[in-house]
């Protein structure tokens, strides 16, 4: 990818390919890279303070913000959902279940979760507990893995969306591509993935001490495209403190047909026109 960057010590690269040869250039530093970032989660409490990295309190703006976006992709993509046609999604990096349990939990009947720091994923288990978030037979957490996204391939056929937030920054391009490429199987037909991560303004940002990367808008749409998504539809998030890396969300599908809102004003017309 050539785009330049640099990490959090000042450090800077001409080009992505550089960065990744520096930092997983053999297997010996690919373990490391996994080992350490893990190491680094593995070190904090499980709460919603600790997952958000002391930024607990805006966990109620992030779920509103995405719960709007969810609810706009529901409703052009599984309109007739129900009884009928249950909804499966799984939660990538779910952490303690913060998404499942304020979001996801309520718009679907079941909600795996796969997260690689084991207590994180027990506080996600007790949360989830029937006795402790009122699920019921129809809406309910179904599995969880305790499993790096590197090494996770889904159930072929099994959800309809594939939730990914502030996780997937963790993953080299190589891997990115991988997990992608292999979780595509995993969708329903008509399936879609959402993804919500930081954005870098331009290039990419290198944080040595969670060994993640900040990738910016042109950078994921390069590795979109290399893991054959389209963006059906993109939404940034507000009201965020100001210190904080831009936050957006994107909703990708197997199929290059983008929702009327990605579509330039005179494409539009043209459409329309093309109706009449």
């Amino acid at each position: 990818m050539e785009v330049s960057g640099a990490d959090t010590d000042g450090h800077e690269f001409k080009n992505a390919e550089e960065m990744w040869m520096e930092q997983v250039g053999n297997p010996t530093k690919r373990t490391q890279w996994y080992r350490e970032g893990l190491g680094y989660w593995q070190g904090l409490d499980a709460s919603v303070d600790g997952v958000l990295g002391g930024y607990g309190y805006v966990n109620d703006t992030d779920i509103m913000g995405s719960e709007v976006f969810l609810k706009s992709i529901l409703a052009e993509r599984f309109p007739f959902a129900g009884k009928d046609r249950p909804l499966v999604a799984l939660d990538c990096g779910s952490g303690i279940g913060r998404v499942t349990k304020n979001l996801l939990i309520r718009y679907f009947n079941e909600v795996d979760l796969v997260e690689p720091v084991s207590h994180f994923l027990e506080a996600a288990r007790q949360s989830l507990a029937p006795e402790n978030n009122g699920a019921s037979d129809v809406h309910k957490p179904a599995n969880f893995f305790c499993v790096p996204l590197q090494e996770f391939t889904p159930d072929a056929g099994r959800y309809d969306v594939i939730w990914v937030q502030w996780c997937i920054g963790h993953l080299t391009d190589d891997d990115f591509i991988s997990f992608f490429r292999r979780a595509k199987l995993g969708l329903k037909a008509g399936g879609i993935f959402i993804l919500k991560e930081n954005i870098a303004k331009s290039g990419f940002i290198l944080d040595k001490e969670d060994r993640s990367i900040t990738r910016s808008d042109v950078y994921y749409k390069d590795l979109f495209h290399h893991c054959g998504l389209y963006a059906y539809k993109s939404r940034d998030q507000t009201g965020f403190p100001e210190e904080l890396f831009p936050v957006k969300m994107y909703a990708l599908t197997t199929e290059n047909k983008p929702s009327e809102e990605l579509l330039h004003p005179i494409t539009l017309l043209s459409l329309n026109e093309s109706a009449t």
